[in-house]
């Protein structure tokens, strides 16, 4: 039975997969993937190398298209959008790349206000305070005139944060945004994954491989092993979970069915 609203309204989920498979040649990454994402909450994906955290992701996005089953987002199914209407959709979603994907002839200030002057007819003055705004909400301050090579791995990231929440986006999506920091970095970008889902009461979801982030920030986690969904629950859940391969992931054991290279 769905889910109403005060006034007896259906809740419609903000993501919806149901029934996901994707393969590449003879390879079957995603198997069947179903579950949905509630509104405002932090839905973090875990799994091993080559599990189809990131194929999950790009499907969500429609930057790749899935084989079979369908994603909904805010109730619209996305597989078979035209491209103008893809373009629409994805304004609502902000992304946050594993390696920031900052465009390195531009300057911070101009790589947050990037998608302001491709979406909005805000003035160049009204675009760049959005823009600054935006830097500051992440904690930058004093780095708009510099290039992405003047700054740190971990402003790098925040300067990723930023961009994507330009344009005011209900939900965001980050891929393995603790990759290639330091755990004092690691927790500050925790930390500001939790302030945006309070400012902003966005609904994200989180791929990572990163134990202590996922279990930091997560309102519920799916890890996804051998193309299926092995686990689906809360963080707590996840530890007291007496699944071997769960436990073995969650431990970062050598020892178990999963196995290693």
């Amino acid at each position: 039975m769905s889910e109403m609203d005060k006034k007896g309204r259906p809740v419609t989920s903000p993501i919806k997969v149901d029934d996901l498979w994707k393969s590449f040649g003879s390879q079957s990454v995603l198997k069947g993937l179903s579950f949905e994402v509630n509104s405002g909450e932090t839905f973090v994906v875990i799994g091993g190398s080559g599990q189809g955290k990131s194929v999950l992701l790009k499907n969500i996005m429609r930057l790749m298209k899935a084989d079979r089953g369908e994603v909904y987002i805010q109730g619209t199914p996305i597989m078979d959008l035209a491209q103008n209407e893809l373009y629409s959709l994805r304004r609502k979603m902000g992304m946050v790349f594993q390696e920031a994907a900052l465009f390195d002839s531009m300057s911070i200030l101009d790589n947050v206000a990037f998608a302001l002057r491709m979406h909005t007819k805000l003035s160049e003055k009204e675009l760049l305070l959005h823009a600054r705004e935006k830097l500051e909400m992440v904690g930058l301050r004093g780095v708009d005139q510099k290039f992405p090579s003047e700054i740190s791995g971990g402003m790098k990231k925040r300067v990723g944060i930023a961009r994507a929440i330009a344009l005011a986006p209900e939900i965001l999506l980050y891929d393995e945004p603790t990759t290639g920091l330091d755990p004092v970095l690691s927790s500050a970008i925790d930390e500001l994954i939790l302030k945006m889902q309070t400012d902003l009461s966005v609904t994200s979801i989180v791929i990572t491989h990163d134990m202590k982030s996922a279990l930091k920030i997560a309102d519920r986690v799916l890890f996804l092993f051998q193309g299926g969904i092995r686990f689906l629950g809360t963080p707590q859940d996840l530890l007291q979970s007496d699944d071997p391969v769960v436990s073995q992931f969650v431990k970062g054991e050598t020892q178990g069915p999963i196995g290693t290279l």
